[in-house]
């Protein structure tokens, strides 16, 4: 008597019986959007190089990694990790340390060298205007796809507000200059001291095929502040840009008053207190939850003993003496005044109200428009109204981070490669993104996120040595691991061990499965069964 199939592996035995004509629905397996790449604004396949680094194989995560960022080691540390924000395991127990384990790989790269080469010559020369992330981003794109790539930037050196915005406290420049060297080794050619002010005429000159326009936001705002006796005003920018190119710190006294709200105003004032101020006071109008600046910077300049005085705005300086007025709350959440003043002393005020961009040289360029907020009007594949001038960065509307502008500078190179071919841009359907619901969190072991050393605080609140930091080699194995994999197969064998009816077929290691539809009953237990949600059961086809 022959046994039934869901017994045997002897396919032969029940050939007859075809269980599969059972089923009212079948199980696919399905690749579905981790919602860490969902959220990624540089548009990095996070899972995937997770999956490497998690197998030990740290070169083959890098280059995964630097399909989409070449700047891995900076953005591991200036990223504001938006990606852990959205990562299931966050509600698991924590979200997998990401940025941590970027920062690993990125550094790991400059430590042993690895070096990116450059695509099949192409025969096309692009202009980039502006050696910050977004141009970099874009150089280093377009030289992977074959193009040659001159960078011409107004500043002394390369790295934008990457260099001049950035303390080094958060970004040591050794780290910068060795990922722009390997950018540079790729022949790609950086103009530095080298304004453009008419981008036609430099692209009919100098036989460029297409320009990227990305220089960043190095105006400060200003603000009109009665001063009876004017003492030292200086801008946040201007002071931060003279950190990196003065060899003399700028003296700002013993008591600095910071005005504004967002990172820049901490910064500075983070700055301050290592240039040996004793009190370094921030002045903001609204309150701390309108505050623009990012939760992890607050946190660590609290911790840093900076004193935040919301809901006040300065209304006059007399001197050293700044006059504040209190702000209340109206029923809409919008600050009001109170008439209620007081005095803060200050031998410096700083202000940091926001920075703009200069499109000054962009406005006789025909087909060019620039939006009231000041920034370049582009259409969904970063192309101005003037053929073959592209824009990104700081320059159009959009969130004003590093990890943005490398996006942008991936997606202009990728465009303005198209467009140089004469191809239609490809478009991206939307993906379904894998949330929690899916996943079966029973299966996975409580881990711990892996801590980044950090240091001291006298040493933070008195030097400017990098406060955070790296994982060494075993802590970003593990750390690696604690990914889930959310809505991708990772070979772990549940459906094919669950299956009732052996209808499930492995293809070997790094191939995944099938099912074999002839015996499959459609009982779902490999859907409910699977850890990270790669199996969807569809209604069959009547």
């Amino acid at each position: 008597m022959h046994k039934p199939f869901a017994i045997t592996l002897d396919i032969g035995t029940s050939l007859a019986n075809h269980t599969g004509s059972w089923r009212n629905e079948r199980p696919v397996y399905v690749d579905l959007m981790p919602p860490c790449n969902h959220a990624c604004p540089a548009g990095e396949n996070i899972q995937a190089w997770l999956y490497h680094a998690e197998e030990g194989d740290y070169e083959a995560a890098w280059r995964q990694l630097v399909t989409d960022n070449p700047l891995p080691a900076v953005e591991g540390r200036v990223c504001y990790h938006p990606c852990e924000g959205a990562c299931n395991r966050g509600q698991l127990d924590e979200a997998v340390n990401i940025h941590a384990v970027e920062r690993f790989l990125g550094d790991e790269a400059l430590k042993r060298g690895w070096k990116i080469e450059a695509g099949a010559p192409t025969g096309k020369h692009v202009l980039v205007v502006g050696a910050g992330p977004s141009g970099l981003s874009a150089a280093y794109h377009l030289r992977r796809l074959g193009h040659d790539v001159t960078i011409h930037d107004a500043g002394p050196m390369a790295g934008g507000m990457m260099r001049f915005g950035i303390p080094k406290y958060r970004l040591p420049r050794d780290i910068l200059d060795g990922e722009i060297a390997r950018i540079v080794d790729m022949g790609v050619t950086i103009e530095l001291n080298s304004k453009v002010s008419d981008i036609p005429g430099m692209m009919k000159d100098g036989g460029f095929d297409a320009a990227f326009v990305a220089v960043g936001a190095h105006l400060a705002k200003r603000t009109d502040i009665p001063a009876r006796e004017a003492g030292k005003i200086l801008d946040a920018i201007s002071v931060l840009r003279d950190m990196e190119t003065d060899e003399e710190p700028p003296l700002l006294g013993r008591r600095v008053v910071v005005y504004g709200g967002g990172n820049t105003a901490l910064d500075m004032a983070r700055t301050a207190k290592r240039l040996g101020a004793s009190e370094a006071l921030v002045v903001y109008r609204r309150t701390r939850e309108q505050m623009p600046a990012h939760d992890i910077e607050l946190e660590e300049a609290l911790d840093e003993g900076v004193i935040l005085h919301w809901l006040t705005t300065i209304k006059q300086i007399d001197g050293t003496t700044c006059t504040v007025e209190k702000m209340k709350v109206d029923e809409n959440g919008w600050p009001q005044p109170t008439g209620e003043f007081e005095t803060l002393e200050a031998d410096t005020l700083v202000l940091a109200l926001g920075q703009a961009v200069d499109t000054s040289f962009l406005k006789t360029i025909p087909g060019v428009a620039i939006t009231d907020d000041g920034v370049i009007d582009v259409d969904g594949n970063m192309m101005t109204g003037y053929p073959g001038l592209f824009a990104g960065g700081d320059m159009v509307p959009a969130e004003r981070t590093v990890t943005v502008a490398i996006g942008h500078g991936k997606k202009a190179a990728r465009n303005i490669d198209g467009w140089l071919r004469g191809e239609e841009p490809a478009t991206r359907a939307d993906a379904r993104v894998a949330g929690y619901e899916r996943l079966n969190a029973w299966y996975y072991t409580d881990a711990d996120k892996t801590v980044q050393p950090a240091l001291n605080l006298i040493r933070r609140q008195t030097t400017f040595d990098e406060i955070h930091g790296g994982l060494d080699e075993t802590n970003a194995l593990f750390e690696a691991r604690r990914c889930l994999s959310c809505g991708n197969c990772f070979e772990c064998d549940n459906c094919y061990g669950v299956c009732p009816d052996n209808a499930v077929i492995k293809l070997g290691p790094g191939k995944r499965f099938e099912f074999n539809y002839d015996f499959c009953k459609g009982c779902g237990l490999c859907a409910a069964e699977c850890p990270c949600g790669a199996i969807d059961m569809v209604a069959e086809r009547m």
